[in-house]
């Protein structure tokens, strides 16, 4: 996807999470252990729900934000696809799982910080605050709860 405005930064956060989420629900039917397709089971669902909610922040967020010419995209290193992509989680144990699941949301709001950093006009760096601050949300929930269900 060629991001040139932060509408379409959304739009690919929603699509990253939402192919995220279908790759660990699909990884989570081949999963042996049991503890570790459970987990794949609830990120799964997590994943599609934050999709949502960025779907829902994409309505709501500032029209004159969503059109701004996103130029230093380019110019970040792009999140691992491999990462994002496949159904390699089927392989790995519920602690392998839960690192490659934070790496990901880590690589994402490194992007945020780096844009926040560059953006120019206060509607756009308003916006990704806004992204940065439901993706950290988001993480630390993601966390609680991985830390419960490790706990078992």
């Amino acid at each position: 996807m060629e991001i040139k405005t932060f509408g379409d930064l959304i739009d690919w956060t929603r699509q990253l999470h939402t192919y995220l989420a279908k790759c660990l629900h699909e990884s989570a039917a081949n999963n042996p252990d049991e503890r570790a397709g459970a987990l794949l089971d609830y990120v799964s669902q997590h994943e599609s729900l934050l999709a949502k909610a960025v779907t829902e922040f994409e309505k709501q967020a500032d029209t004159k934000a969503m059109q701004t010419r996103l130029y230093d995209y380019t110019n970040h290193k792009p999140i691992e696809s491999h990462r994002t992509c496949d159904t390699h989680y089927a392989e790995l144990d519920f602690q392998g799982i839960a690192r490659e699941v934070f790496d990901f949301h880590d690589q994402v709001m490194a992007l945020y910080d780096i844009l926040i950093s560059k953006a120019e006009i206060p509607e756009a760096r308003s916006l990704l605050e806004d992204l940065k601050s439901l993706e950290e949300h988001e993480a630390m929930l993601l966390a609680r709860q991985i830390g419960r269900m490790d706990d078992l």
